[in-house]
């Protein structure tokens, strides 16, 4: 009997140190390893990654050497939701715990995703680089009201138009110059490349057709209308028509309004196309890819006028009565 306990005595004790070791272990490979990354080591995380994502690009990056490990610590710490999205810049030897939490407080983020919808002005973008804590106090804003665009050979008045809606991963200290690079290159990417024969041929500028470009962007909701409001652009254009797009009266508004008031349609500004026959002198908003090729691109039609009637569809007519038997059926 004796032996017997002694022996289930040495089995419990040992197992007790196998489970101390691998505490011991398992604590070290967190806490104390500083093994890894051998030197300063670059990771992005694309946006929408989960845990095992990330862990398995650590490991891969060898900022990590263990990935089971390192998803348990995060789940232990309640982190493995709070995993930021974009680039990190590792420092040489860090342990598993001080990767996670950098991971996790953004400590060692050199580059942000900023997401940049079709439409935006050029003061929106500049909001969401603020809020996206892009260089804190720069005034972007400013800048792309302020600096030209040389485009097609035509210098515009400012980057409003031409910065690309898009996802973009916008370093953390980034200037405006280098904003209105990554952004106005992948405008180039996107503008169609017959852009300037098209231009010709609707006898306007390359900037003026992304002018007539953010105007489609703005009144569009749909892909399908927008090479025939494009369309009816061009040919009130070319009777000299005034455009009386409403959006031209609300980038002229110091505040956004979802209604415009008659008063507001008497607003002064070179952008009132009401008072105004031809286009903005600049665009009125950073057009995408479908609103681009619909200005290139517009649809052979008679239509002078349209007007929003519900589910995403305008109507479009030719004469005047026409229209405003449109208007009482799709707005009364």
């Amino acid at each position: 009997m004796t032996r017997t306990v002694r022996v289930a005595g040495g089995i419990t004790v040992a197992v007790a140190l196998v489970v101390v070791a691998i505490a011991a272990w398992f604590f070290y490979s967190l806490y104390g390893d500083r093994s890894h990354p051998v030197r300063s080591t670059q990771v992005i995380v694309p946006r929408g990654s989960t845990l095992g994502d990330v862990a398995d690009q650590l490991t891969g990056a060898g900022v990590i050497s263990n990935t089971a490990s390192f998803r348990l610590l995060a789940r232990m710490q309640h982190a493995d939701a709070d995993v930021h999205a974009g680039e990190f810049q590792f420092a040489p030897h860090q342990t598993p715990a001080e990767v996670l939490h950098a991971l996790v407080t953004g400590g060692a983020q050199i580059a942000t995703w900023v997401t940049i919808p079709e439409g935006f002005t050029a003061s929106q973008i500049a909001e969401r680089l603020q809020s996206a804590g892009v260089s804190s106090g720069t005034n972007f804003g400013r800048y792309f009201l302020s600096t030209p665009f040389d485009v097609d050979g035509t210098k515009t008045q400012n980057l409003e138009g031409f910065l690309f809606p898009s996802t973009y991963l916008v370093p953390l200290d980034a200037t405006g110059p280098q904003i209105e690079k990554q952004f106005t290159d992948e405008f180039s990417k996107q503008l169609p490349s017959d852009a300037s024969t098209r231009a010709r041929a609707l006898h306007v500028t390359v900037p003026q057709g992304v002018t007539v470009a953010s105007l489609v962007e703005r009144e569009a909701k749909i892909d399908s209308d927008r090479p025939i409001i494009a369309g009816v652009i061009y040919n009130r254009l070319r009777l000299n028509m005034p455009l009386q797009v409403d959006a031209t009266i609300e980038y002229a508004l110091p505040q956004h309004k979802t209604e415009l008031s008659f008063g507001d349609l008497k607003i002064q500004s070179p952008y009132n196309s009401y008072l105004h026959a031809g286009l903005p002198p600049t665009p009125i908003a950073n057009p995408g890819h479908a609103s681009l090729e619909a200005a290139f691109h517009p649809a052979p039609t008679d239509a002078l006028y349209y007007v929003y009637c519900g589910n995403g569809h305008h109507v479009f007519a030719k004469t005047l009565a026409e229209h405003q038997a449109n208007v009482a059926r799709c707005l009364h």
